[in-house]
């Protein structure tokens, strides 16, 4: 994403928090940001669209950090878990997210709402494959019901913990706490060998993140971010770091990714000198090409 967008993006979320998603118009946007009409319609083809970019902005970077943080480490630790979840947390309050999430989906935007509906989806598809990396496979039928358990849990524990303590703190405690009572309930429900909803159903609500495992995801964001340091003058990053981004942001949060649009960006990528001899390229090839024979087994 080139910097003038990153820009506009920017000043349109600070004008989200201070006035509101709905108050604020385009033209508030161009005002402060400085552009013109014709400049943001080249970015964007509407205000949801900004927002949407927006969100994957912060979450793909958010995505990268708590990736980083399993590197080297037992994904079977807890503490890492918890590392995680905080992460995420910081991201989001430090963002202000959680209002405008909450703008979005009582608001009458069903391009939004559908966008805020997959977001929420693939958080519980994640703490699901966390759980089963944590708690182990003979646990895995009742771990969607956990996981969903978990995320209703952590937010109300955040709000009424911020309420009774007048403050922003507290979000280790609070993550902690959840955890520790968390895994408890899998165990309790495990031996009660009850099911609320199967494991299957996140794939029907998913089908384009049957094939994005934890492993995956890694795979694709360790290569991408390989290749993105390869980068050096201005004019590399900001072409390269949009098809990149193009790339990731395809196969991470579109319902449906455009094969034949990703591939268009591969081949400019590999056009490119810089990427001629790098054996990264290769590996995002082989990671698109394996996403996709995946994808049509399974159709």
């Amino acid at each position: 994403m080139n910097d003038r967008k990153q820009h506009v993006i920017k000043m349109a979320h600070q004008l989200f928090i201070d006035k509101g998603f709905q108050a604020t118009s385009i033209q508030d946007i161009l005002e402060y940001s400085g552009i013109s009409k014709g400049t943001f319609y080249n970015y964007f083809s509407s205000k949801n669209e900004l927002l949407i970019a927006l969100f994957k902005m912060i979450y793909t970077k958010m995505e990268h950090e708590r990736n980083e943080l399993l590197i080297g480490q037992d994904p079977s630790n807890i503490q890492t878990f918890m590392k995680q979840v905080e992460l995420q947390m910081n991201t989001n309050r430090t963002n202000k997210l959680i209002s405008l999430f909450e703008e979005v989906y009582f608001s009458n935007d069903a391009e939004l709402k559908e966008f805020i509906k997959q977001s929420q989806l693939r958080m519980v598809r994640w703490i699901y494959e966390r759980f089963i990396d944590i708690f182990g496979e003979n646990k895995k039928p009742y771990l969607v019901d956990c996981a969903i358990m978990f995320t209703g849990i952590l937010h109300h524990n955040l709000k009424y913990f911020g309420m009774a303590h007048e403050s922003n703190t507290g979000i280790h405690q609070v993550v902690r706490y959840t955890v520790d009572r968390v895994a408890k309930m899998v165990d309790e429900v495990a031996e009660t060998g009850e099911q609320l909803i199967q494991p299957e159903f996140l794939d029907n609500w998913l089908p384009s993140c049957q094939k994005l495992n934890q492993s995956f995801q890694q795979k694709l964001d360790q290569t991408i971010t390989t290749l993105k340091k390869a980068l050096h003058s201005d004019e590399e990053q900001s072409k390269c770091h949009e098809l990149l981004d193009f790339v990731q942001g395809e196969l991470l949060y579109s319902k449906n990714p455009r094969k034949f649009l990703i591939e268009s960006a591969l081949l400019s990528l590999k056009t490119d000198q810089i990427f001629l001899e790098k054996k990264e390229l290769q590996q995002l090839d082989q990671l698109v090409t394996a996403y996709f024979t995946q994808s049509e087994e399974i159709d």
